[in-house]
């Protein structure tokens, strides 16, 4: 089936967090939002087939997602895709992978206990480590050569009395796909110091140069302490429909967190749709990953393209994987609160600030590419009329009213 990624979908009015509530992040109505990490594409037609045949049943009641169709649905995705075998007796539901991820640090960690991941992170990391009244410790990651490194004599310094290691792969914000090489490190210094790894893996679909994700599961004959989250949500672009699973090797852990999201948070009976849109995702629609894939590929040649004949002070190179374009601005001559002033209200455009994602990011822009490429084109033009504005008004302050 061929997909139409061009096709502009008008969100406002949906109760769109991108589009209708991005004053809530930026302070302003009515900009371009590239923001939230969905994308404006419409979703797999298989699913959406599905979902309006459940719908048109009228019929809505409990729903299970304990047999072998939702779970085995998964177990295949990950053989076929990612040539990652597993149990279906490992794999439970979750309501979203930071749900998992949270519960997993409550199951695996002690109050007050180290748990290291790495700097720039996906923001929301930051607040489920320290509201779980755990120790944060962050591996700031080494920017080198337009990519980001690992210092691994340091992380395993930081491992030595940690309890978990919570790891983004692929990565929010940079886009890096952890080699092979770098995931066997990881996991022997883990194991040296019996610290615990959970991965979340809800980009891993999303690749677009050479390195090819590795679920961290792929490792299970090395060390046996190894939880992963992740959902189809960023892949077919339907977190409104609710869904996610764990995939949890340690039966112990597994009955544990059954028990918590059964008969402690009431979270064990899952969205009827976003079962059908796991199920569905999983095994009618690679036709829709690899156009995906393609087209965001494009997308980001051409950021780097305009950037490089337009933007010269930013730099940009396009990421492994993920739909986020992690612009470098720390040559840009301005602040990053000037940035962003300029961007809003000079340009009317949305861009996340690097900030957002831990001190590693300082003076980055993370852009969501996960659009058509007409928006695409409109806020990369936004972008350069709020930065000739700073550029011809540099003396004279921020951005007029």
């Amino acid at each position: 089936m061929k997909y139409n990624f061009d096709e502009i979908n008008n969100r406002l009015g949906t109760y769109c967090t991108q589009w209708d509530y991005i004053e809530d992040r930026f302070g302003e109505k009515d900009l371009l939002p590239f923001s939230i990490s969905d994308t404006d594409f419409k979703i797999p037609k298989p699913i959406s087939k599905t979902i309006q045949k459940v719908s048109q049943s009228e019929l809505y009641g409990y729903t299970r997602w304990n047999h072998e169709d939702f779970k085995g649905s998964i177990a295949q995705f990950y053989k076929r895709r990612h040539d990652c075998e597993m149990n279906l007796d490992w794999i439970v539901y979750s309501p979203s992978v930071m749900y998992s991820v949270s519960l997993l640090i409550r199951l695996l960690s002690k109050p007050k206990d180290k748990v290291v991941t790495l700097n720039p992170m996906y923001d929301s990391f930051f607040t489920v480590i320290q509201d779980n009244d755990r120790q944060l410790e962050s591996h700031y990651l080494q920017a080198q050569n337009g990519t980001y490194e690992i210092n691994f004599s340091l992380l395993e310094k930081q491992l030595k009395d940690a309890t978990i290691f919570l790891l983004c792969s692929p990565h929010n914000p940079t886009g890096r796909i952890w080699t092979y090489e770098e995931m066997e490190k990881i996991i022997s210094i883990c194991k040296k110091y019996g610290v615990k790894i959970i991965s979340d893996e809800i980009h891993m679909d999303i690749k677009l140069k050479e390195n090819k994700h590795i679920p961290l599961l792929s490792f299970l004959d090395i060390y046996d302490e190894l939880y992963t989250a992740s959902s189809c949500s960023k892949t077919f672009n339907v977190p409104g429909l609710i869904g996610s699973y764990a995939i949890l090797p340690n039966s112990q852990v597994k009955d544990e967190f059954l028990h918590m999201t059964r008969k402690v948070d009431f979270l064990n009976s899952p969205s009827i749709f976003g079962m059908y849109a796991t199920m569905v995702g999983y095994t009618e629609c690679d036709d829709y990953i690899d156009q995906m894939n393609d087209y965001i590929r494009k997308n980001m040649e051409y950021v780097q393209q305009f950037l490089f004949e337009n933007l010269p002070d930013f730099h940009f190179s396009m990421p492994d994987g993920t739909y986020l374009g992690w612009i470098d601005a720390r040559n840009v001559p301005f602040t990053s609160e000037q940035i962003q002033d300029a961007f809003v209200h000079v340009g009317k455009v949305a861009i996340m600030k690097g900030e957002t994602y831990g001190k590693a990011g300082e003076k980055y822009l993370r852009l969501n590419c996960g659009c058509p490429k007409a928006k695409l084109e409109d806020g990369l033009q936004r972008m350069k009329k709020a930065m000739d504005w700073l550029y011809n008004n540099q003396k004279g302050g921020g951005p007029k009213e």
